[in-house]
């Protein structure tokens, strides 16, 4: 053991010394051409004008089949895609852009939310002496600086506090820490520090306090993934870039070269996915941006190419907002398996994950059992005893498959680098790969830089660098309070939609209905417990939202907060998008499946169910059945052996409470495993025992029933709502 600490001490020693090197180098370079005042480097204005709004869908797909020929086709809506077609329009190319499912619908969607630099990764850098991955973390951290410089509504600064329990390891870390610190140079959010053990339960009091010898608290960012991405797409289209969703590239259009005699790539056959209109959409570059579909579209191009994406699936779970302070992050370095798990706090909610491991590709991956219990293992480790980390608490689940590039001499994933790589294909077609979230812009723009060399395109130099995105401009941190003032909206609400749209809120805002109370004036939730108002359903149709998926998952993130408030909230967005959009009731009937399919699946509401079903086992002690069998037949008056609708509305007005009869029957349905409109008493029972082993929580109808039997003859308010009730 200090054999090995020797040798740990002498590495990082080593390795610190050449980190400080580069870092200060790096540092004083920087320092040296832009000042200590300059935090980004904004790239040469765009003389392009940009459009007040952006086309609808149905003009963007009449300029993609009208368009005789685009410089650029961009295959692929995620950050990547989306970045490159806004870096080839603001060089002024004409450029194009198809994506065969919503934007952000896949992996950029689906991350842990941090805008980071990649702090182990340069714990690589220093203890292997790998100057790539080096210069990876440095290119990473400027463009996270980018990032919260040209979004800021949607991304800002958080601190994450790093526990250390061996007193060996808090000068390691430190160190580490400050090297990163370093490397950042004046683009460092803010300064790391080193935390008392007293100090950090006082910021962090829900930690693990045993052994705890101090924490280091160091800072990244943090962003709205999926809004992100969308605020990238529709920067492009208000540039001028002929974006479309469900736009599905059926294979791609060759000609022969009369130079060379080749074949080359000149654009795609494309299909509609919603019409099944098919159009070739011509261009003098082609660029394969599908993420972990990468080599679905390179196989387009040739069949015999080897694959160079190896899929990593990484899977999070979302828990009440009470695991975390508000304004505080947790960071476990070295878990049971070596993996590095986030403990963050999200949309005023608790975000942990992730894991990291090798998957097939799928359209619809789907968090498993396995892996959610991984990471609540990992959290009980860090979490004090006090805090009992139950099961039920999962209000969301979603795996997201990272498109990592391969390298042949790896074993697994967690060493395959993050690294991008451009690739162009004897044909012409030009692959971007690998990478991750934060470098989306710099990837774009190395893409961009390849297509204009290999195709001889006429344009400028890349100027995306400081170029703000959609809502940006005019965003300030007090913006929600003329929300509150001008419109009459809740203050939780004013600050939603300012840091959702930024300045486009104040549209979202003209279309709130009245809500008929004193207060607030306008603003109509789509479920109590979120700030999502019916008017961001409407605007979200004009973001190109086409379905009940794209509204619950991407426009706003219900989905990814708790999977039962937005399977409660879609029959209201269905008949809103149903009028925007003139769906016919069968229409919306296929929707509201669609939806309940892709939370069951991809949103963990399956892994829910799995936790209460017909074959649960019963493990109460006798006592404690017969306490619930007595609470059980207070409702079962008749001793039917079931309780129904009926039942709990005679209850209630005993007690003088009326709960309107759709909650009653979501209240029921929640623990009625065999959908028969009835909860008989061996249900009941599993839930009670599932309730005590932590599978369940929160469950709306074990509440009522105890809180009816404790103030039978007296007249008290019930709360039914989800109380961190969760999968």
């Amino acid at each position: 053991m200090a054999f090995r600490k020797i040798v740990k001490g002498t590495a990082l020693i080593g390795g610190g010394a050449i980190a400080t090197v580069f870092g200060l180098s790096q540092l004083s370079e920087y320092r040296n051409k832009h000042g200590n005042s300059m935090y980004v480097q904004a790239a040469e204005p765009v003389n392009i004008p940009m459009k007040n709004s952006f086309p609808s869908r149905d003009d963007q797909l009449l300029a993609l089949q009208n368009t005789s020929e685009f410089d650029v086709l961009v295959i692929g809506g995620g950050a990547t895609g989306c970045g490159c077609a806004l870096d080839a329009v603001t060089r002024g190319l004409k450029t194009a852009l198809v994506e065969r499912d919503d934007f952000s619908s896949g992996t950029s969607s689906r991350s842990t939310k941090l805008i980071h630099g990649g702090v182990r990764y340069l714990q690589k850098a220093i203890m292997r002496l790998d100057f790539e991955q080096y210069r990876m973390v440095k290119e990473a951290l400027h463009e996270r600086a980018n990032l919260l410089e040209i979004a800021p509504h949607l991304s800002g600064p958080l601190p994450i506090m790093l526990p250390v329990y061996k007193w060996w390891q808090l000068p390691y870390y430190w160190v580490g820490i400050k090297l990163y610190d370093l490397v950042a140079g004046s683009q460092c959010l803010k300064s790391s520090y080193v935390l008392s053990k007293s100090r950090a339960l006082e910021l962090f009091p829900m930690l693990q306090k045993d052994r705890l010898v101090g924490a280091i608290v160091y800072y990244d960012g943090q962003h709205n993934d999926a809004r992100m991405n969308l605020a990238i797409a529709l920067t492009a289209a208000r540039y001028g870039a002929a974006t479309a969703n469900y736009t599905e590239v059926v294979h791609l259009l060759k000609k022969t070269d009369p130079k060379s005699g080749k074949e080359r790539v000149c654009g795609a056959r494309c299909r509609d996915v919603l019409t099944g209109q098919e159009f070739d959409v011509k261009a003098k570059c082609v660029i394969n941006a599908t993420g972990p579909f990468t080599d679905s579209i390179r196989k387009m191009d040739d069949q015999e190419v080897s694959n160079i994406c190896q899929p990593s699936a990484g899977v999070h779970i979302v828990m009440p907002g009470y695991y975390s302070p508000d304004n505080m992050g947790l960071l476990d370095p070295a878990t049971s398996d070596g993996r590095v798990i986030f403990f963050l706090p999200w949309e005023k909610m608790t975000i942990a994950g992730t894991t990291d491991t090798p998957t097939e590709v799928t359209h619809h991956p789907i968090p498993t059992e396995e892996d959610i219990n991984f990471i609540l293992t990992e959290v009980r480790n860090y979490l004090s005893c006090d805090v009992e980390v139950r099961r039920g608490d999962v209000l969301a689940a979603w795996s997201g498959i990272r498109p990592l590039v391969t390298d042949p001499s790896s074993k697994d994933t967690q060493s395959i680098s993050r690294n991008h790589v451009v690739a162009v294909s004897d044909s012409g077609l030009v692959t971007i790969a690998g990478g991750k979230w934060t470098t989306y812009r710099s990837m774009a723009q190395d893409t961009i830089d390849a297509a204009i060399q290999t195709h001889n395109l006429k344009a400028g130099p890349c100027k995306t660098v400081g170029l703000l995105l959609q809502g940006a401009k005019d965003w300030s941190p007090t913006l929600y309070i003329r929300l509150v003032q001008d419109y009459g909206l809740e203050s939780e609400v004013a600050q939603h939609l300012a840091s959702t749209y930024g300045d486009k809120a104040f549209e979202v805002a003209k279309l709130a209905q009245v809500t008929g109370k004193r207060w607030p004036i306008v603003g109509k939730r789509l479920v109590s417990e979120f700030p999502y108002i019916e008017a961001e359903v409407v605007y979200g149709v004009k973001e190109y939202a086409c379905t009940a998926v794209d509204m619950i998952s991407h426009r706003t993130r219900l989905a990814f907060l708790n999977v039962q408030a937005a399977d409660e909230a879609l029959p209201r967005i269905i008949d809103i998008m149903g009028k925007e959009l003139r769906w016919s009731d069968q229409k919306k009937k296929e929707e509201l499946e669609s939806a309940k399919k892709f939370l069951y699946y991809e949103m963990g509401y399956k892994a829910k169910s799995e936790q209460l079903t017909d074959s649960s086992e019963i493990t109460l002690i006798p006592s404690d059945i017969d306490r619930y069998k007595k609470r059980f037949h207070m409702f079962d008056k008749e001793k039917k052996g079931f309780i129904t609708i009926l039942d709990v509305q005679l209850v209630l007005e005993n007690i003088s409470i009326q709960i309107d009869e759709n909650t009653l029957h979501e209240i029921l349905n929640e623990v009625d495993l065999n959908k028969n409109g009835q909860v008989e008493l061996n249900e009941f029972l599993q839930l009670m025992s599932a309730i005590q082993k932590g599978y369940v929580s929160g469950s709306r109808l074990a509440v009522l029933m105890k809180t009816a039997e404790e103030n039978l003859h007296q007249r008290v308010v019930i709360p039914v709502d989800r109380s961190g009730g969760g999968l």
